[in-house]
């Protein structure tokens, strides 16, 4: 039949680009055809029916002048009884554009009309998009204008794109999944060739799986902890937006999606029951050594490390964190203000006490309270503290002066040294130490609990080791010079009696001289230097607990976003910097002592000029030359005016500008990014251990010491260290260590409480989309719909009356024989009487 030919061969392209459509599929179509694509298109059901029957010859693959058959038209229309007539006929082509069209619509009955067809018996169609079809294989369009959709949708694909959560349970049952692209940099031999071939194809497919793989009605049905998976595709998607510079809104808008979604559910708990649920996952797929009731909080971990900020932020989840941060002390935040700072004026205060108390008896009622979180934080903030004030006292004997001039040497008595009067170590300075080396440890033990790139990840952990580095730095130089001032003193002492009239050596009268005399390098110059930048970091170290305060948490998070827009701004101001400054010199390096003054005839002269030009410190003048070289003069000062220009009007009117869109960003969501900053300080003080403050944990307590022991004994046995320790990053790894330690299967077969739990939000969820959905205003697309229906029912109502009227013509008929047969009957005995 032509309709056939015309249906599977690929055929070429005849005619002109502005003519899109088929010029000759309408006129090759026979009347017959015509009115039964018609008769498809208006749900003219009888008719259909009728062709079908009494025409064997139909050709029920015919298309139109868009290319679309019967099945094509009827399912578009939503004609379920012409789609049901049409797929029991055999050859039936395009079965699958049919599939992906009532897909896209919803039509739910017609989808699994479609799927109950033969075609879908051994389940491999569902896999297969169409670009995987065979090229003569009627299942999809091969022809030049192809299908509607993209040839890498498949109808799992297309029905998550679309939130059709009763076709994507369908497709699921049926044995439909999503498969999960492979990684960018795959250099697999299919991700090489798709590539090679057309790449741009290759990125689609990718998006379109994710599309697919990030819709809500997929990660609510394919999956039995949408939460976890919800978010590591987050995190997956937000990488790739960074590393696809290309589709990087598309990625980005993705990964939104998916953090939405755990939203949602986490806006649906009714108890905290269910939001323990969300928060920690399956407490009962792993083990823990931890034997208080300290939730694991797994899940909310993640969030912060993926910063999913309005889960974090999220009311129900900020509750939760607010009765684990008051644990033990749940009266405490119903306190007033005055309350609280007396409380943390008392820790401070028998810091010592408490810290004395907690290492005999770590399991009495006050070493518990000390175990809580708030508490925890208060003695760390008010060990901090006393740090600083014992950096404020270590100057305080020179906040009137000092007597000890710069070309001054002064001696207690004749044969001592001048160095070992300034080099020893002060009482002050050993607490100091003490609360550094306490300071050490700690993060020692931090980094040997969590994953070393998490440690580098976060800016405070680099911010303390930095301090840490220049202390200990500093500490060295001045032990150096302690040192080196000893060794003098003890050959003083040894070889000479009187100091008077003697030739001393070099490095003996080294360790005599006045400070004007020391040299450059001399390690206590370098000690005291690295001291004062520790001491100024070290201050700085308070914006970490300003998060705990609803006042100064948005300022210290302003704070935080302008330090990166500078660092991003010095990329540019450095490369115009470098510039006029090499310029500059190379213009008037020849000039020295023939200029107004010394500036830009050397580096160091060009540094400072144009360094404290931006803060107008600089002289016009500085670009003068005292003898007659106009054109010099001339090009300095046309530099020099491009470069204020350049710096002052445009990169700093610049730079407050990135300062005031990234302090609007923070106003605009400051209660979000408040409370995402205060959680993640909050999370740092629930983790067990680290109690004692600095320097305290500097003694190892009995507790200690029990869980080294629990340590060596498990590495005799080969377990892991941290086996049975939360671990919020591996929680698979752990599911997976309880298979093979051979446990019971019962969990398997009987869901635990919290799978029922999460079974429950995911109805909810799904049956809160569909309310809203139903709740949408009637569009253009649903009017249509019903305009369908009503031509459905009037060729069945035409249908039905065809019927009756033959029925009550065929009464008439034996109506009308019955009185014929009687009128002869009369007739008969009226002849016989």
């Amino acid at each position: 039949m032509l309709g056939q030919a015309m249906v599977k061969p690929r055929r070429q392209a005849l005619w002109g680009a502005g003519y899109p459509f088929h010029p000759q599929s309408s006129s090759c179509l026979s009347l017959t055809e015509e009115v039964f694509l018609e008769a498809a298109e208006y749900g003219n059901t009888p008719e259909v029916r009728q062709m079908l029957e009494e025409l064997p010859d139909l050709n029920v693959n015919c298309i139109n002048y868009m290319g679309q058959n019967a099945l094509q038209l009827a399912v578009a229309n939503e004609h379920l009884e012409v789609t049901r007539l049409l797929l029991k006929k055999k050859d039936l082509a395009r079965i699958g554009d049919a599939l992906l069209l009532a897909i896209s619509k919803g039509y739910i009955r017609i989808v699994e009309a479609i799927l109950s067809h033969e075609a879908f018996a051994d389940g491999q169609r569902l896999t297969n998009s169409p670009s995987q079809a065979e090229t003569h294989d009627d299942f999809f369009s091969y022809d030049e204008d192809g299908t509607r959709f993209s040839h890498d949708v498949t109808p799992i694909i297309l029905a998550s794109q679309c939130q059709q959560f009763e076709i994507v349970h369908i497709l699921l049952i049926k044995g439909a999944r999503i498969e999960r692209p492979h990684d960018y940099f795959c250099q697999c031999q299919t991700c090489s060739e798709q590539r090679r071939h057309d790449s741009f194809s290759h990125s689609q497919s990718r998006i379109n799986a994710y599309k697919g793989l990030a819709s809500p009605a997929y990660l609510c049905l394919s999956t039995e902890d949408p939460v976890m998976a919800a978010l590591e595709l987050s995190n997956e998607l937000a990488l790739l937006a960074n590393t696809e510079k290309e589709f990087k809104n598309d990625y980005k808008k993705l990964s939104m999606q998916c953090k939405d979604f755990v939203v949602g559910l986490l806006d649906l708990c009714r108890n905290t029951e269910e939001v323990e649920a969300i928060l920690n996952g399956d407490k009962e797929s792993y083990r823990s050594s931890d034997t208080t009731n300290r939730q694991n909080l797994i899940r909310l971990k993640l969030a912060i490390k993926y910063e999913v900020k309005k889960f974090v932020a999220h009311p129900n989840c900020q509750q939760q964190l607010l009765s684990i941060w008051y644990e033990n002390l749940s009266r405490l935040h119903q306190q007033t203000t005055a309350v609280k700072i007396l409380l943390v004026l008392g820790v401070a205060a028998g810091l010592p006490i408490l810290a004395l108390i907690y290492w005999i008896a770590p399991s009495s009622k006050l070493g518990k309270l000390m175990c809580g979180p708030f508490l925890k934080f208060v003695a760390h903030a008010a060990s901090f503290m006393i740090f600083l004030c014992l950096l404020v006292l270590n100057a305080a004997d020179r906040f009137e002066g000092t007597s000890l001039l710069p070309n001054m040497t002064t001696r207690d008595y004749p044969s001592q040294l001048f160095r070992m009067k300034t080099t020893p170590f002060t009482w002050m300075e050993i607490l100091i130490i003490s609360w550094v080396i306490g300071k050490i440890w700690e993060e020692c033990k931090d980094i040997w609990t969590q994953d070393i790139r998490e440690y580098i990840s976060e800016p405070w952990n680099l911010l303390d080791f930095s301090i840490l580095a220049i202390f200990m730095t500093s500490f060295i130089a001045r032990l150096m010079a302690f040192w080196h001032a000893y060794s003098a003193q003890c050959y003083i002492d040894k070889h000479y009696t009187s100091l008077s009239n003697m030739t001393l050596p070099f490095e003996i009268q080294y360790f005599q001289l006045a400070r004007i005399h020391w040299l450059p390098s001399d390690p206590q110059l370098i000690s005291e230097g690295l001291y004062a930048v520790a001491v100024v970091l070290s201050f700085s170290r308070i914006a970490y607990i300003l998060p705990a305060n609803e006042s100064f948490g948005p300022l210290q998070i302003s704070l935080g976003r302008t330090v990166k827009d500078i660092f991003k701004f010095m990329v540019v101001f450095i490369t115009v910097f470098v510039a006029f400054m090499v310029g500059m010199f190379n213009l008037y390096s020849y000039y020295l002592g023939a200029k107004y003054n010394d500036a830009f005839t050397t580096l160091e002269e060009s540094f400072k000029t144009l360094f404290w030009a931006i803060f107008g410190l600089s002289e016009v003048k500085s670009v003068v030359i005292d003898i007659n070289h106009k054109f010099i003069e001339n090009t300095g000062y046309v530099l020099y005016g491009v470069y204020n220009i350049i710096m002052v009007v445009v990169l700093l009117n610049m730079l407050i500008a990135m300062f005031n869109s990234s302090f609007q960003e923070i106003e605009d969501d400051a209660d979000v990014e408040w409370k995402f900053a205060r959680a993640k300080l909050w999370f740092s003080y629930f983790e067990h251990g680290g109690t004692l403050p600095v320097p305290f944990n500097l003694v190892p307590s009995p507790k200690s010491v029990a869980s080294l022991l629990l340590d060596i004994r498990n590495l005799i046995w080969n377990v892991p260290p941290g086996r049975f320790k939360e671990n919020p990053h591996d929680e698979m790894e752990l599911n997976n260590l309880r298979r093979q330690e051979d446990l019971t299967g019962e969990a398997s077969l009987c869901p635990t409480r919290h799978q029922k739990i999460m079974n429950c939000l995911i109805k909810r969820y799904i049956l809160n989309a569909q309310r809203d959905k139903d709740n949408d205003e009637v569009n253009e697309g649903e009017l249509k719909e019903i305009k369908q229906d009503i031509s459905s029912l009037r060729y069945e109502l035409l249908e039905r009356e065809k019927r009756d009227m033959k029925t009550l013509a065929e009464l008439v008929r034996k109506l009308e024989e019955a009185l014929h047969v009687r009128r002869k009957e009369e007739q008969e005995l009226d002849m016989l009487s």
